[in-house]
């Protein structure tokens, strides 16, 4: 088995910049995972693994090849993975990953689905506590609109604690997924203070999507021009605006009430 106890190596230096720099993650077509969990879900998922790399005193090699199947392994020592490690609660692991196509055409829809649409959400963790929701939702797909953020972001994979693996996910400008929407007959309801009425007012059991933007500016003027209907979370405080996973949370899951879960 090969092995690695330099951070001076190529190879590993190649993987400091998956780490660092969305360029390279995007010219090379990969990624890392870090995490047991997160890599077992990656697999599931569908994922392409092409390296496991392990810290024998934390993560067996017996226990490695359990995980890793036929995929090369790389042993490597403790600064090296201290180099590569993005958590500070470490278990001795991590994959480097094939990037899966994010297009809207690639998703594969129930007759009746359910979808979640973030438009140009900023914040990694915003987008890792979407996916998790969308898990436990088990939504039909998370869409993101205009990306700002590398879905492949190590802080997106890691908030979304392995959800960014487990859920159908496409991107693509405003424009091109209304009119996927449209195209498809789907009913999409958009989260926005102006003209609209309470979310729970509506029906979401046919073909649904619910699209919210961020709590800065909200949603642009294009969806809400073409939304089936605007909607609105009653807000009785102060502020007139929540974090944006929760409020997709909440329309989600009145959604998934209306559909009897």
């Amino acid at each position: 088995m090969k092995q690695i106890t330099s951070i001076q190596n190529p190879f590993i230096k190649s993987l400091v910049l998956l780490q660092e720099k969305a360029k390279a993650r995007k010219q090379s077509g990969t990624f890392l995972i870090e995490g047991k969990r997160e890599i077992s879900l990656a697999m599931k998922g569908g994922y392409e693994i092409e390296t496991i790399l392990f810290l024998p005193e934390v993560c067996s090699e017996t226990e490695t090849r359990k995980l890793s199947g036929k995929t090369e392994l790389i042993e490597i020592n403790k600064d090296v993975y201290q180099k590569l490690a993005y958590r500070d609660t470490t278990e001795g692991i991590l994959a480097v990953a094939k990037a899966k196509s994010m297009q809207l055409s690639d998703l594969q829809l129930s007759e009746n689905p359910l979808i979640i649409i973030a438009e140009t959400p900023e914040k990694p963790g915003n987008i890792g506590a979407l996916l998790r929701t969308a898990d436990a939702a088990n939504l039909d797909a998370v869409i993101i609109a205009n990306p700002k953020s590398d879905l492949y972001n190590p802080n997106v994979v890691r908030s979304s604690v392995g959800c960014l693996f487990t859920n159908q996910i496409a991107t693509g400008t405003t424009s091109e997924i209304i009119a996927f929407l449209k195209e498809r007959k789907i009913n999409f309801y958009c989260a926005t203070l102006q003209n609209s009425t309470s979310y729970h007012t509506q029906d979401y059991t046919s073909s649904t999507a619910l699209v919210v933007g961020t709590e800065a500016t909200g949603l642009t003027q294009e969806w809400r021009d073409a939304a089936t209907q605007n909607i609105i979370i009653p807000m009785q405080g102060e502020i007139d605006s929540m974090n944006v996973s929760v409020a997709a949370a909440i329309l989600i899951f009145e959604a998934k009430r209306q559909r009897g879960f």
